[in-house]
C-alpha cells in the first residue's frame, strides 16, 4: 500500500474486501498456471455469483493538461463505478506494474485500485491509492 494516513487507507476498505474474497475463490478453485485470460472470465463469473457490479474491459479516457487523449487505456475490471481492478498471471510483479496501475489512477481520476495476481502459489494483491 501507498504511505499516506490511515483514513485515507481506508478508502472503499469495505468493497476493495469483497473484490479481494472474490479473487481469492477464483485462485483457490482454479490455483495459479492458467493464462491471465482464465482469470479475467472466472473473475468476472465470481463478481456476478457475489454480485459485485462491475464492468469488465472498461475503455477509460486518459487526460493530458486538461485535454482527452486520442488513445484509451482499457481497465481489465471497474468495480463499484469507483475501484480500478488490474489482474496479472505473472510469477512475481515487480514496481513497473505498481507504477503503470498508479499513472492509470492519476489519469483517470479514479482514486482506488488493485493489482490482482494468480500467477503465483498464493495470491497476491497490492491496494494502491491515488
Amino acid at each position: 500500500m501507498n504511505n499516506t494516513s490511515d483514513q485515507t487507507n481506508l478508502l472503499y476498505s469495505d468493497l476493495t474486501f469483497k473484490i479481494i474474497g472474490a479473487a481469492m475463490e477464483v485462485h483457490r478453485e482454479l490455483g495459479h498456471g492458467f493464462l491471465e485470460a482464465i482469470y479475467h472470465e472466472a473473475f468476472a463469473l465470481e463478481l456476478s455469483h457475489r454480485n459485485i457490479p462491475f464492468e469488465s474491459e472498461s475503455l477509460l479516457s486518459i487526460t493530458y493538461k486538461g485535454k482527452p487523449l486520442k488513445k484509451t487505456y482499457t481497465a481489465d475490471f471497474i468495480c463499484y463505478d469507483k475501484i480500478l481492478i488490474e489482474i496479472k498471471a505473472l510469477s512475481a510483479m515487480t514496481s513497473d506494474h505498481f507504477s503503470q496501475t498508479l499513472n492509470y489512477l492519476k489519469a483517470t481520476g479514479i482514486k482506488v485500485g488493485l493489482i490482482i495476481n494468480f500467477g503465483t502459489p498464493s495470491l497476491t494483491y497490492r491496494r494502491l491509492i491515488l
